[in-house]
């Protein structure tokens, strides 16, 4: 009998890269003479931006192999999207989903509202090599409950099973690649400056004692490889964030962001943050409950280093 991975275990999979909290200094544009300010905060919205939308192609996926048209099997999974109401169209020449959120506190650090619908030519089947849908959010607000921080996203992603398969059989299956890119993507953050996002990630999923998800970038910007973000940043500057190691994600680990290194290189400096470390700087083992810590460093304009240990 073919062994699936629970459903719920795919949710979690998914759901970890990265919701990080770093709370310290995220605060508005009015700050940005402050360069730790602008790196604290940089770091904040990239991250944050980064697991808004894998959250979102998390859910995507769950409802996509749950409809039995657009997934390419035989059977309906229950939706479990606790925040949305989701319909579904699988007639005519596009077959969509469309997510309507309605801000619940089901998922306890975040509440949602707004829209996304995917759609795809009719007769695409997630399950095969190649199947792609369009991911287009509509006011898709995230507002983060510890500290009412939000992040509002419109625009179109490209959601891609590269590699074919379905999430749910991972543990005999894999692995599985994912990708999703895009461009022009508008960011609206809480204090009510606008910017212009693009989008280029992959994600293999594997199973190692439980599921693993490997993300790193994909795109090039210059002589810089594996940026999976870039744009300009709430402070007016152009910005890449480059996966410099993935970023790994381990079941095992209950489902915690167990490793990488991202930088973020702007015009003016450029700040790493290194995951996986324990209070101290130091990498750490998998902790099941409390904090893993990331460390970020960066050298200001004088050439004097600095750094700071937060929690995720």
């Amino acid at each position: 009998m073919k062994t699936k991975l629970p459903i719920l275990t795919v949710l979690a999979l998914c759901t970890a890269l990265i919701f990080t909290a770093c709370q310290k200094d995220n605060s508005n544009t009015s700050q940005g003479n402050d360069q730790s300010t602008q790196v604290k905060t940089g770091a904040d919205d990239q991250n944050t931006v980064s697991s808004i939308i894998d959250n979102a192609t998390r859910d995507v996926n769950v409802m996509v192999e749950a409809t039995a048209a657009l997934a390419g099997k035989g059977e309906e999974i229950q939706s479990l999207i606790c925040d949305a109401d989701v319909t579904a169209v699988t007639t005519g020449p596009i077959w969509s989903l469309t997510f309507t959120f309605n801000g619940s506190t089901c998922l306890g650090d975040y509440t949602r509202t707004g829209v996304i619908e995917v759609s795809t030519p009719e007769n695409t089947h997630w399950k095969n090599a190649g199947a792609a849908v369009t991911v287009s959010f509509q006011n898709f607000k995230v507002t983060r409950t510890s500290d009412s921080k939000s992040v509002t996203l419109n625009g179109d992603l490209t959601y891609t099973n590269v590699s074919g398969g379905l999430l749910i059989n991972l543990a005999t299956a894999g692995p599985i690649t994912h990708t999703l890119t895009g461009n022009d993507v508008t960011i609206t953050f809480n204090d009510g400056s606008q910017r212009i996002w693009n989008v280029a990630k992959q994600v293999v999923f594997t199973y190692d004692n439980g599921g693993v998800a490997t993300e790193t970038g994909t795109h090039t910007e210059g002589s810089t490889t594996g940026v999976a973000l870039w744009g300009t940043d709430r402070f007016g500057k152009s910005f890449v964030w480059q996966i410099e190691q993935p970023l790994v994600v381990r079941q095992d680990c209950n489902f915690r962001v167990v490793s990488g290194k991202v930088v973020n290189i702007r015009t003016d400096f450029s700040g790493t943050a290194t995951f996986g470390l324990d209070a101290q700087g130091n990498p750490t083992s998998c902790p099941g409950t409390g904090h893993y810590y990331m460390k970020l460093t960066w050298t200001d304009p004088a050439g004097n280093p600095h750094s700071v240990i937060l929690p995720y």
